[in-house]
């Protein structure tokens, strides 16, 4: 395991010990474990074409792109936001 990879994974046990969440990774170059990620990327070319140099964006606009992304409904999501789906999650928690 690379140094990477071990950091990552003790991140993830951290992370998972703080907050009481499973956290999964996918096997490296298996996109199809990454559903949801793979088109969370293409929402996002969209906007930002693949390989741009994402240093000349400003905060501003990656901030307008976060909410149009995070206020879109989502058939995985029973057509919900995940703005909405995060909201509930943290509603019920103290």
């Amino acid at each position: 395991m690379s140094g990477i990879a071990s950091g990552h994974s003790a991140n993830r046990r951290n992370f998972a010990a703080a907050t009481d969440v499973q956290v999964y990774f996918c096997d490296p170059r298996s996109p199809w474990q990454r559903g949801s990620n793979e088109h969370t990327n293409g929402l996002l070319r969209q906007y930002f074409a693949k390989g741009m140099d994402l240093s000349n964006v400003t905060q501003r606009e990656l901030d307008v792109v976060a909410n149009k992304l995070n206020t879109r409904p989502r058939e995985t999501l029973d057509w919900k936001t995940p703005a909405q789906v995060f909201a509930a999650s943290v509603a019920g928690t103290d």
